[in-house]
């Protein structure tokens, strides 16, 4: 029993059922640790966490119908003080401070996740933010005079259009590659501009081919 704790009651919402296997197996020796539902995309979580009201919910950053961090704005739009601890297959290098900064209280990368996994839900339960070694280390780096590289804060969706666009691709091609209307490709451009102080696609297809980003 970890001391100290009470039952934490767990969603898990990942659309990869081998990582909510995965999610059981790595929390079914923590007998503080109880998960009580999991859902594959945002709509069933929130319906589940509706229903369910649990202590923490484990989120995968890359849900099939939203985008990154606008899934976790979204839970976060109907359950204001829900704690959520982010689960994801990007390294912390690219969102944990963004997500951080969203509301989430914990970021986990999927290729870290069992003993980080359990401590960040631990933490997150009694409404503390946990940070492991590299988000630290990162958290320092971007204190520092001239921080960190401006795609550090887009989304995973805003990554992939840079990435196609840096490789040459035209707007409806993009759009067409990813499954979405030229009107939301143009709108994710729109924000990657802004937040990467850039202009044109010249400018962007160069930012990403300096920083390795091309697709």
């Amino acid at each position: 029993m970890y001391e100290g704790s009470i039952l934490i009651r767990l969603v898990i919402a990942d659309d990869h059922e081998l990582i909510r296997e995965g999610i059981k197996k790595i929390v079914r020796p923590c007998v503080d640790l109880k998960i009580v539902g999991e859902a594959a995309d945002l709509k069933q979580a929130i319906a589940l966490i509706a229903q369910v009201h649990p202590d923490v919910v484990i989120l995968d950053l890359t849900l099939p119908d939203y985008d990154g961090l606008d899934g976790l704005a979204e839970l976060r739009r109907h359950f204001p003080d829900l704690r959520v601890v982010i689960l994801s297959m990007h390294a912390e290098e690219k969102f944990a401070l963004a997500s951080l900064r969203a509301g989430a209280l914990g970021y986990v990368s999927k290729a870290m996740a069992s003993a980080e996994l359990v401590e960040a839900v631990r933490r997150a339960a009694t409404g503390g933010t946990w940070l492991g070694p590299r988000v630290g280390e990162l958290l320092a780096l971007e204190a520092r005079p001239g921080g960190r590289p401006p795609h550090h804060s887009l989304t995973p969706r805003e990554s992939e259009i840079v990435a196609l666009i840096g490789s040459g691709l035209q707007i409806k091609q993009v759009a067409a590659e990813l499954g979405i209307s030229i009107s939301s490709v143009n709108t994710y451009r729109t924000r990657i501009f802004r937040k990467m102080g850039l202009s044109t696609n010249a400018a962007l297809i160069r930012y990403a081919l300096q920083h390795g980003l091309a697709g």
